[in-house]
């Protein structure tokens, strides 16, 4: 199991808790449109304060590149943050850097809160430059890393100022990390992977690790069409990239070798066009008409999945089984995830997905609150799920 100092780890009465965040959230004429990855930090500030720290709360907003860009102010979430505390008062710092700055760190008093500016406005943050890092230092006594969704960087704030202060992860870090070790770490057996998305390109390093970790290897939406095309299979009008055949086929012999069960579709629903209430109809995956493309599972493939998880211990879910966002092509992904849900809730199932599109069609499935974890993370949750060394993880697991 990865081994990481926690906050129950560090002495912090009276010290300056210098806090990686991820506030990277929507913003729309000033205001924020989803405040869910400030809410998830909730719970590590109000611990830090419950203990007396002093909190620096660090974060990067948008792609600046070093410059000073006004609309990628951290101002709006500072205010987000407060309305989400309640109406607390959070401090503005309008750098994240220099004398003017520490001045505002050290007239904070135990259990107050100051957000630091845009990290990024600074060239040396996404350049993990030592001198950045240092600078950042000085602001703090302890270090706490509450980003895992940003963990996949090797950035100053993310990486570099774990090597110069104690570091410890956050609950949401804490968390994530967690329930990611109970899913493929060391996870109770069988295990099932639930892998969909659009093209099988951008997800072959993880179908490739998934194959020797999992027992059962779901496959769905675009990528699906890949698998069947490269099995001889004709799929009409479907999306699919032909120049991954030999790949494919490469995958599915590893899964062969590794013991691992491969499902695509047995059955499919195709139409003429991707649009809602167009004419519809269910098929076997290898009678798919010409002049058709398949847009999700049929209720068959559905059934066997969901069969087939009821044999499972846990489960990684990454990627919709279909064209979920048109009615009605979010039936199979509706299906299997209420099944999903529903074997978590019975306690007979570890559930947990991620990904931009995982996370909303599950919340489109109405399972959200259901499944044992959902994680925000996107690229950092990706890449964990490849196999990949993640280096704000790394630096916290050197610095236990």
């Amino acid at each position: 199991m990865t081994q990481f100092q926690t906050i129950d780890d560090l002495q912090l009465s009276g010290k300056r808790a210098l806090v990686r965040v991820d506030f990277n959230v929507p913003i729309r004429d000033g205001k924020i449109t989803d405040n869910s990855r400030i809410v998830r930090v909730l719970p590590t500030i109000r611990d830090l304060k419950a203990q007396g720290a002093k909190i620096i709360l660090m974060a990067h907003f948008g792609r600046p590149k070093g410059n000073v860009v006004p609309e990628m102010s951290l101002a709006p979430v500072a205010q987000g943050l407060s309305d989400a505390l309640g109406g607390e008062k959070i401090a503005f710092a309008n750098d994240c850097i220099g004398t003017e700055i520490s001045a505002q760190v050290d007239a904070l008093k135990n259990g107050d809160i100051i957000m630091l500016e845009n990290l990024r406005f600074h060239a040396g943050e996404e350049a993990n430059d030592s001198s950045f890092a240092q600078e950042l230092a000085k602001l703090g006594d302890v270090y706490i890393n509450d980003a895992f969704s940003a963990a996949h960087r090797a950035h100053a704030s993310t990486e570099g100022l774990a090597r110069l202060l104690p570091a410890a992860a956050g609950r949401l870090m804490q968390t994530e990390l967690e329930h990611l070790t109970q899913a493929l770490g060391q996870p109770k057996r069988p295990v099932a992977a639930l892998v969909g998305g659009a093209k099988v390109s951008t997800k072959l390093e993880l179908l490739s690790n998934l194959v020797g970790r999992v027992d059962v290897l779901v496959i769905g939406g675009g990528m699906a069409n890949t698998f069947l095309n490269a099995q001889g299979v004709e799929i009409g009008r479907s999306l699919c990239e032909h120049e991954m055949a030999d790949t494919a086929r490469a995958i599915l012999k590893e899964a062969e070798a590794q013991g691992c069960k491969v499902m695509l579709p047995s059955d499919v629903v195709v139409a003429e066009t991707l649009a809602e209430n167009v004419p519809t109809s269910t098929v076997g995956a290898s009678a798919v008409p010409e002049n058709q493309m398949i847009l999700d599972a049929g209720q068959q493939t559905a059934h066997e999945i969901i069969a087939e998880l009821e044999n499972c211990k846990t489960l990684v879910w990454n990627g919709p089984l279909g064209c979920f966002e048109t009615e009605p092509f979010d039936a199979a992904t509706n299906s299997v995830a209420q099944a999903a849900a529903a074997l978590t809730v019975s306690g007979d199932l570890l559930t947990v997905a991620g990904g931009g599109d995982t996370v909303a069609a599950l919340v489109h499935a109405g399972v959200d609150k259901d499944f044992s974890y959902i994680s925000t993370a996107g690229g950092a949750f990706l890449e964990w799920l490849e196999g990949k060394t993640l280096p704000g993880v790394k630096a916290l697991e050197d610095a236990a």
